[in-house]
């Protein structure tokens, strides 16, 4: 299609979900979508290329979109209410380029068991990945990366995979280039021959079963782990959409690094609050008095409760910052303080990280005048994004060592000899529970087999018994037929 007529779809296509936003007004999307709608081609396009260029199939697709967007509060996830221990664990997560210059999706279909994680919150967690590589990609399509290699039935979920192919189908239009399947085990072949059938025709040309010997057809060698056999040495470590620097602070809070400059504030010796001095604070730390301490709950998680006071006598927004995000669960992370009121905040250290020290990690708690006592989520964030915080309006946190937690009756956790084997004990761990997960998959699959074959079995000799016994019941044939 030319550019011109082109141009021309984009505008029926506005032009008909306008009217229909007005005939039941705006309060039925969220108010992203509807600048969207608005104001970017590009993802109105998206639908059209979707659909062929139909502008009834595009309508209804852009349609069903905008309310399921809606429904399910897609502007609104991030990391603050998403599974941070699912981002953490490398289950999923993006790294590298197809031939075709399209980001890839990697899923470590190894590290995934089924039912490990509430179903609802294991999608949740895949959407923020895919918001966020719309907004890294600017909508260009990506490729689905299934490293199935050394999988075995406890890694296959077909509820899980029908999910992921329903949102390229159905909520993400034209966002899909390929899906890799890299190293399938036979034992997952007739699995995938029921996945193939959920799709059209022409998304079943998208897939690609390929193994180290051919998948430089799709991915180049630079672009493609070490372990797939190719040049990238890269170890998965989360990083958060607002990148952190673990070393300084930048005071300006329009610089999403968080960053500690002053050394000397931090130290090891003496409090480890720190506020500047002056009469403009507007929040203090009421408890604790010194280090964050971070204790066993009745969860047995390792967490700790900040309680925080508005001193000052106008409404104040506070937000609170980690130098190591990929830790810690701060709930909730942000919010606003009418004057004299307290707020306890939870922080809890995630659980792939128990054995790790936390006295090098530190927080930021910064707070800002708000006119607004009641504001979205939305509103709250952007007030922050527009936002410079003084320095008497930011306060300074530290982690205690753990070495007070006793492990198994001796070793301490803040130990540095005891951290590196409890990290592989705790590894080691993992990788039986899981081993023995696939074991008992296997054993009832093998335990299924046999029934069947079983019941085969004595079907096949109810059928001998019963045609031997209908013979010898038959009249003898005398040959003339005469009696």
């Amino acid at each position: 299609m030319d550019p011109e007529n082109t141009n021309e779809s984009i505008t029926e296509l506005r032009k008909q979900a306008l009217e229909k936003i007005d005939s039941v007004g705006e309060d039925a999307i969220h108010p992203k979508d509807l600048q969207r709608v608005k104001k970017d081609d590009n993802w109105l396009k998206r639908f059209l290329k979707h659909n062929d260029f139909k502008q009834k199939e595009s309508f209804q697709m852009l349609w069903t979109v905008l309310q399921w967007r809606k429904e399910n509060n897609v502007n609104d996830i991030c990391e603050e209410n998403v599974s941070m221990e699912i981002l953490v664990s490398g289950g999923f997560f993006p790294r590298g380029k197809d031939i075709d210059g399209c980001t890839l999706l990697i899923f470590k279909c190894k590290e995934y068991v089924k039912n490990q994680y509430e179903p609802e919150v294991t999608r949740r967690t895949v959407l923020y990945w895919m918001e966020r590589l719309e907004r890294q990609t600017n909508g260009q399509p990506i490729t689905l990366f299934f490293d199935m290699e050394k999988c075995g039935l406890a890694n296959m979920d077909l509820d899980f995979t029908k999910y992921l192919i329903g949102l390229f189908k159905d909520y993400y239009p034209f966002f899909l280039n390929y899906v890799i399947v890299f190293e399938m085990p036979w034992i997952l072949s007739a699995a995938f021959k029921v996945i193939k059938s959920w799709l059209p025709e022409r998304a079943v040309k998208k897939i690609k079963f390929v193994s180290r010997s051919d998948l430089e057809k799709f991915v180049p060698k630079d672009q493609a782990l070490t372990c797939w056999g190719g040049e990238d040495d890269y170890t998965f470590r989360f990083e958060s959409e607002e990148k952190v620097d673990e070393e300084t602070l930048n005071s300006n809070t329009n610089n999403r690094k968080v960053r500690f400059h002053d050394a000397k504030q931090m130290s090891d010796v003496g409090s480890s609050i720190f506020a500047s001095e002056g009469d403009g604070a507007l929040i203090r730390v009421v408890s604790p008095e010194g280090l964050l301490k971070f204790v066993k709950d009745h969860d047995n998680d390792f967490a700790c409760n900040l309680v925080l006071q508005n001193i000052s006598t106008s409404h104040v927004s506070y937000k609170v910052k980690t130098t190591t995000p990929e830790k810690f669960r701060v709930r909730p992370g942000i919010g606003i303080l009418a004057p004299g009121a307290t707020i306890i905040i939870n922080i809890s250290l995630l659980a792939a990280y128990k054995t790790v020290n936390v006295s090098k990690d530190k927080f930021l708690i910064l707070s800002t005048a708000v006119d607004q006592k009641d504001m979205s989520s939305e509103m709250l964030h952007q007030t922050w994004k527009n936002t410079t915080v003084s320095k008497e309006n930011q306060i300074h946190l530290r982690c205690a060592p753990m070495g007070d937690v006793i492990k198994n009756g001796s070793v301490p956790y803040g130990s540095s000899d005891a951290e590196p084997n409890l990290g592989k004990v705790t590894a080691t761990l993992q990788d039986i529970r899981r081993n023995q997960l696939e074991l008992n998959h296997s054993i009832k699959s093998m335990m299924y087999i046999q029934i069947a074959l079983l019941v085969l079995v004595l079907a096949a000799v109810l059928y001998l018994i019963t045609s031997k016994s209908s013979q010898q019941l038959l009249p003898p044939n005398s040959g003339n037929g005469a009696l």
